[in-house]
């Protein structure tokens, strides 16, 4: 009798302790969510200002790593694998703009810059480089999140378009929009700018469709204080350039009145 009643205790316990770790492997419905959660790193020297940031978006619903130095921005960004990356230019190591162009790299993360440097070169620079937008200090932190927002769907609507179809072929042309790559159709490879690749894949995926200044600079720059059209004008004007020396004339049309068109037909590869 005494050996039954061992015998079922320690049943009882193996039991107990299988349930418990098969609870451990399952993710419970919290977990799911913050797995699912949009992935932010906070790239900022000031704790003050990093804990502010880090605060906020974490309450609303932003899975949130920190680093104060580009060295740590390396590791975090490598192992976290954001989607979004709010980085300060000024860092006791280095320059957040350095590090934009190295992220570039190995991530294929949003970048909105939030520094107190704000002149129009620093700007300029900073979305040329890769910023989708350029924020200073002090930061109004529900301009900033309606700004992450309409980032992150411009971004997935664009991952969307680019799994129907990366590669599209206009005249002697192929670009590919989830590479970022634009060659002429014997593989030479044609070097564009971030806003140069932006305004020229917007035209592309309009096929022939007039686009307006104003939409061209919400497209470079995503937002209208930063960049005016004689920006875009001057980034279409280099686009030509860089088109004419592959003996293509009228791939960028101007339409009076309005703004810019793509010259020539696009077709969508399978």
């Amino acid at each position: 009798m005494r050996n039954a009643m061992i015998c079922g205790i320690a049943a009882d316990m193996a039991q107990t302790i299988s349930f418990k770790a098969s609870d451990n492997t399952m993710a419970t419905p919290a977990e799911t969510a913050a797995a699912n959660r949009e992935r932010l790193v906070i790239v900022e020297d000031d704790p003050v200002t990093r804990a502010m940031i880090a605060g906020y978006f974490t309450d609303q619903g932003f899975r949130v790593e920190e680093a104060e130095t580009l060295a740590e921005a390396r590791r975090v960004v490598r192992k976290f694998k954001p989607e979004l990356i709010f980085l300060d230019v000024v860092l006791p190591d280095g320059d957040g703009f350095e590090l934009a162009k190295e992220l570039q790299g190995f991530s294929d993360a949003g970048i909105i810059f939030v520094t107190r440097r704000d002149t129009d070169i620093d700007r300029i620079v900073g979305l040329e480089l890769a910023g989708d937008h350029y924020v200073t200090k002090p930061v109004n932190l529900r301009d900033l999140l309606a700004r992450t927002r309409s980032l992150l769907r411009r971004r997935k609507i664009e991952r969307e378009t680019a799994r129907r179809s990366t590669t599209v072929t206009f005249g002697p042309f192929m670009i590919d929009l989830l590479r970022r790559e634009l060659a002429t159709i014997n593989g030479d490879p044609i070097r564009l700018t971030r806003g140069e690749f932006d305004l020229l894949a917007a035209l592309v995926d309009s096929n022939g469709r007039p686009l307006s200044r104003d939409y061209l600079i919400e497209v470079v720059s995503n937002r209208h204080s930063e960049v005016d059209a004689r920006t875009v004008d001057a980034l279409v004007a280099r686009l030509r350039r860089k088109l004419l020396g592959a003996s293509e004339p009228g791939v960028i049309a101007t339409v009076s009145g309005i703004g810019y068109k793509l010259g020539i037909a696009a077709e969508r590869n399978a």
